[in-house]
């Protein structure tokens, strides 16, 4: 039963993987242009498990922002987690424990989180163990080989994987605000926020760590206010 548990959240996890790859390689081309060495950069990938946490968390250390920013930019950017993990808690078979848990959370992310809270078997430690064990080699296997070509690479074929990351998260995002005014709603009022940041004079000097922050806080802040206005008119 434990074995084709796993089969089956290996079966389901190659598509994951395969995205993974692409965008994990493009931050390995990341960081080693910052100067990361390819297995410390791997090191990250396999410690962290998170796209726009690690791409904002290398881009703060290369600007030598702080390390509270560096934590509280991590916070913000990775809470939505926790939120994912209680979430699948209602889905669990009785038979995982606590320490189970702990394990299973280590790998969850945007895209485990969609497949595995779609499941309608429950989730158990096996199927959970297929699920993530590829997309994390994946993610950790292609920062690597990013960093080691990052010197190979012609600087056009760079520029042009540099847009990976964004590409995978307008994918995310765009399906879902097409079915959901409170998600495009969200979306937009986080996208105008960052443009005034990026171009209003005095508030450009705010770096962009904390930048990250006071978008995500009023964005979500305001969808909230908005969403919960509605439901009571």
């Amino acid at each position: 039963m434990q074995s084709q548990n796993i089969k089956e959240g290996l079966k389901d996890s190659i598509p994951i993987a395969i995205g993974y790859f692409s965008v994990s390689f493009t931050f390995g081309i990341m960081a080693a242009g910052f100067g990361i060495s390819p297995w410390m950069a791997g090191i990250i990938s396999l410690c962290n498990v998170t796209s726009a946490g690690q791409f904002a968390g290398i881009t703060l250390l290369a600007s030598g922002a702080p390390y509270f920013e560096l934590f509280l930019t991590q916070l913000i950017i990775n809470l939505r987690y926790a939120l994912m993990s209680l979430t699948l808690t209602q889905n669990l078979a009785s038979s995982v424990k606590t320490p189970q848990r702990l394990l299973m959370s280590y790998g969850i992310t945007d895209e485990i989180f969609a497949v595995a809270v779609t499941r309608k078997k429950p989730l158990t430690l096996s199927y959970m163990i297929g699920l993530e064990w590829f997309p994390i080699f994946s993610w950790t296997v292609g920062t690597v080989l990013g960093a080691i070509a990052n010197n190979l690479l012609p600087a056009s074929i760079q520029s042009a994987l540099g847009i990976a990351l964004y590409a995978m998260f307008v994918a995310i995002v765009l399906p879902v605000a097409r079915e959901s005014k409170g998600v495009c709603f969200v979306a937009l009022i986080a996208l105008c926020l960052s443009c005034i940041f990026y171009y209003v004079p005095v508030l450009n000097r705010i770096s962009s760590g904390f930048s990250i922050i006071i978008c995500t806080l009023l964005a979500s802040g305001i969808g909230a206010l908005q969403i919960t206005e509605e439901k009571t008119a």
